[in-house]
């Protein structure tokens, strides 16, 4: 039997464990190991099993994982959220759907700070939808655009997904960050012409805006502090070169336990949430880098990866048509899995062959981004779909995933200005980070 042959049967054996409900890390864990051991020994991958699991978890690299893990549920707990939706909500107060847009915004602007797609849809959900109902928006349009709105704090830096695709590829954290800036902000324009469109359809869909007094909107940058700084302080000075990502990391940990302190959030009852929260979440990636790895070393020792690249390259086609495929496939992917396990699982197959067609990696992951985050609002997965149902108990799941799919339009259309127009995502990265 070929050793191609050896490792798609891993790749089926593994897809099977994991939709039977097996943990995912393990999973790669376990086929990785087994398959290491058909291909080259036991005791080679008894070296693996025994080296691999302490060299991922001591990965000065990876530190940056459970230290923004604690900022952005630092600055949860700590309520920046309230202060930064209400200023978004009032300087968008005049244009039709302002509350929709406004919660783009402030989706936005709390995942500049926070990270992650759970805690900022969750928020902004808590806030956005109860004033959305007041003010007389469509069910629809309340949770459609939470729910899609919810999805770019995987895409605005600090990302975890970013993260894990920078470890995995071995590119720099940094340029990853700094890639996802301008995709990011043509992600929010898109979802906010989108809102346009559908009250253009259907106006009983959203209320007319509203008038808010010059004076209010200045007293509400009042709310934007914490968040400003936080931003400034740790992605502003990553980007001028003042930190490292690994000290912007260190940094944005302490400011984030400090505005607990100052905002008066800070008990003990908070600070161990915060941190088991942090653990916890730090523990499930870590376990899926661990497994990643091993699953990745069989992988290359079968060489299906390199060989797959070199087939690929050599076809006689646009490597735009076979991008346009492998785009397709996480789009597939995405509607049946979460985004890291995705990540962790192709990038060992696929990464060689973009590199192969000529693609630039920064690039890629930000695809790569955007792809997954149109699989958090696409059924039967759709995690932002259900963090929504849990908040809004009261709107069927279905009605949730209708009011996201206009927004799925603007998701793919973004897709497809960064990949006719790659400069949106590698002028920032590489006006930065000139070497």
């Amino acid at each position: 039997m070929s050793l191609e042959i050896i490792a798609i049967m891993g790749i089926i054996i593994m897809l099977l464990l994991m939709f039977s409900g097996m943990n995912i890390g393990m999973a790669m864990l376990v086929v990785g190991f087994v398959g290491y051991a058909i291909v080259v020994n036991f005791s080679g991958a008894m070296g693996i099993l025994r080296t691999t699991p302490v060299a991922q978890a001591t990965k000065y690299s990876f530190t940056v994982i459970p230290l923004f893990m604690v900022m952005g549920n630092a600055a949860f707990v700590s309520g920046l959220s309230n202060g930064l939706y209400d200023a978004c909500n009032k300087w968008l107060s005049r244009m039709p759907g302002g509350v929709a847009c406004a919660t783009t915004a402030a989706c936005a602007g709390f995942g500049a700070i926070c990270g992650s797609v759970v805690a900022t849809t969750a928020t902004m959900g808590t806030i956005a939808i109860p004033e959305m109902k007041e003010r007389g928006y469509s069910n629809t349009l309340a949770v459609g655009i939470v729910s899609a709105s919810g999805g770019l704090g995987i895409l605005i830096p600090p990302s975890t997904t970013m993260i894990v695709y920078g470890i995995s590829t071995e590119l720099s954290i940094g340029k990853l960050f700094a890639s996802g800036v301008f995709p990011g902000i043509v992600q929010a324009i898109m979802l906010m012409i989108t809102v346009q469109i559908i009250i253009l359809v259907n106006p009983a869909s959203a209320p007319k805006g509203f008038k808010c007094a010059w004076k209010d909107r200045f007293q509400s940058l009042k709310g934007l502090i914490g968040v400003v700084v936080l931003f400034l302080a740790v992605l502003g000075g990553m980007f001028v070169g003042i930190f490292t990502v690994n000290e912007a990391a260190a940094i944005g940990a302490f400011l984030g336990l400090l505005m607990m302190v100052v905002r008066r959030k800070m008990t003990w009852k908070n600070f161990a949430a915060v941190m088991k929260d942090s653990v916890k979440t730090s523990s499930m990636v870590f376990l899926l880098l661990i497994g990643a790895t091993v699953f990745g070393n069989f992988l290359t020792i079968s060489r299906l990866p390199m060989n797959l690249a070199n087939f690929i390259s050599s076809l006689e086609v646009s490597r735009y048509v076979i991008l346009a495929a492998i785009i397709i496939i996480y789009a597939v992917l995405g509607c049946i899995m979460d985004a890291l396990p995705m990540i962790l699982l192709t990038i060992p197959i696929f990464y060689p062959i973009i590199l192969g067609l000529g693609f630039d990696g920064i690039w890629f992951g930000v695809i790569i981004v955007l792809v997954v985050n149109l699989g958090l609002i696409t059924p039967p997965v759709g995690l932002n779909c259900y963090v929504i149902k849990g908040i809004a108990k009261d709107i069927p799941l279905q009605t949730i995933f209708k009011g996201a799919l206009p927004f799925c339009f603007s998701m793919i259309a973004t897709i497809a200005l960064c990949t006719i127009f790659p400069q949106i995502a590698v002028w920032l990265p590489n006006l930065l980070y000139r070497a």
